[in-house]
């Protein structure tokens, strides 16, 4: 089966590299500790303390696989791949939610990037995959549970 290209910007890339280096060299290592203290506590068989150290380093070896499959599947975004007319991935736009005639701005991103609190959305979610490839001044129709949501492009930032 052929694994699902992974689409970053490079403050993207570089937030996955830095939290694999991260669990690689100081959360591995504070676990193993935790397992090798619970260890000299004596009999393992009843020690709650090695059964969740033995399932946090379950977890972040789980962790560390899934992102170093991620990282083996990116495709980082480029510059000049960017278009100042066109909405395309890693660009910043900004759109007119036309029922409230409210202005928002996110930055269009992949899905392993996506996070709404820092206003970046996947080009796969509804907004994202209704603006893509579309022009400065058009209006999209994103059908949403509750009906559909009318959008302007009104400004694209690259």
């Amino acid at each position: 089966m052929v694994d699902k290209k992974i689409i970053l910007t490079k403050e993207g890339l570089k937030k996955l590299e830095d939290k694999l280096e991260n669990l690689k060299s100081v959360r591995r290592i504070e676990v193993a500790e935790r397992i090798k203290q619970a260890i000299d506590f004596g009999d393992i068989s009843e020690n709650s303390e090695y059964d969740d150290a033995k399932n946090e380093q379950a977890f972040i070896e789980g962790e560390i696989m899934d992102l170093e499959k991620k990282l083996r599947n990116v495709e980082v975004i480029q510059e000049d791949d960017k278009k100042k007319n066109i909405v395309t991935m890693g660009n910043t736009i900004v759109i007119r939610d036309l029922e409230y005639n409210e202005d928002l701005e996110y930055t269009l991103v992949g899905s392993a990037e996506a996070d709404p609190t820092e206003n970046k959305i996947s080009n796969e979610s509804p907004v994202g995959a209704a603006i893509l490839g579309h022009k400065v001044g058009t209006t999209v129709e994103v059908s949403v549970p509750a009906g559909v949501l009318k959008y302007k492009i009104m400004k694209i930032k690259s």
